[in-house]
């Protein structure tokens, strides 16, 4: 996607959201309208399969029901692979998607975004007893390490341009059908590093502390952003949602929530 990255800097710094000034003008009211939504359900902790009750959750589920809440109107949730998603948005297929999509000139010729949401840097997440190499550097002088993604990602691209010389083609790179997949070929050895933005590569150290670690610093930046087909009426009113709830404080509110609270109570 330029897709995921999950912040760097520390969460707080991390993200930096860049939304416009809330404007003290009523919300549109979409009397009710359903609004289709879709995300991939597999991209902790914005959206993922609550590992108790197999529901969806995460921090672009609450903040997208808290838009429709205050805009009056419904959500009905679907899930798609990533391959699909922005070709379904595309299509009309979904109201909104969502993924930890970043925004680029590229996808902005097939789709539109809302304002950021979110800012983003990529981080190298490695097994906790990784000692061949110690950044980005290091690990692309050494041409047997493997790098693993999910194709189309952010990931994937700031792997190519920073641990892989810009050859997309490269031998070194393990392309995995899902994000969480590549994960667990981190954690099994098939693969000596996966690249994800701070707060998920916290978050799977917090689930498996001897498992991984972070080596390096940031790499890459990414703007977050939820899509839509272009022109589509929904934009306005979101980016509306979006600001307010910037300015009263619901959004750090939902990043306080996913990613300090809901690591420490797992």
């Amino acid at each position: 996607m330029f897709r995921r990255s999950f912040l760097g800097l520390g969460v707080a710094a991390a993200m930096a959201f860049t939304l416009g000034s809330a404007s003290a003008d009523p919300l549109p009211d979409l009397k009710g309208r359903t609004i289709v939504a879709v995300t991939e359900n597999a991209y902790f902790p914005l959206n993922f399969t609550d590992p108790k009750s197999g529901a969806g959750i995460g921090w672009e589920y609450d903040a997208v029901n808290e838009i429709a809440k205050r805009l009056d109107a419904k959500v009905e949730w679907k899930t798609s692979s990533w391959d699909a998603m922005i070709q379904a948005v595309q299509a009309g297929q979904f109201d909104i998607g969502m993924d930890g999509i970043s925004i680029t000139d590229e996808r902005k010729k097939q789709i539109a975004f809302s304002d950021p949401y979110m800012v983003s840097e990529q981080f190298m997440l490695v097994r906790a007893d990784e000692n061949r190499f110690i950044d980005s550097k290091s690990f692309a002088a050494n041409d047997k390490l493997l790098v693993g993604a999910q194709s189309g990602t952010t990931n994937f691209f700031v792997a190519v341009s920073d641990l892989l010389g810009g050859n997309d083609k490269s031998p070194r790179m393990k392309l995995f059908e899902t994000f969480g997949a590549s994960v667990q070929a981190l954690k099994a050895g098939d693969v000596d590093t996966v690249l994800m933005d701070k707060a998920g590569a916290d978050g799977n150290i917090a689930a498996s502390p001897s498992s991984f670690k972070i080596i390096g610093n940031g790499l890459g930046h990414d703007e977050f952003g939820f899509i839509f087909k272009q022109g589509s009426d929904l934009i306005a009113p979101i980016n509306a949602a979006l600001a307010a709830m910037k300015a009263d404080g619901t959004l750090k509110a939902l990043d306080k929530k996913w990613f300090y609270d809901y690591k420490a109570a797992n």
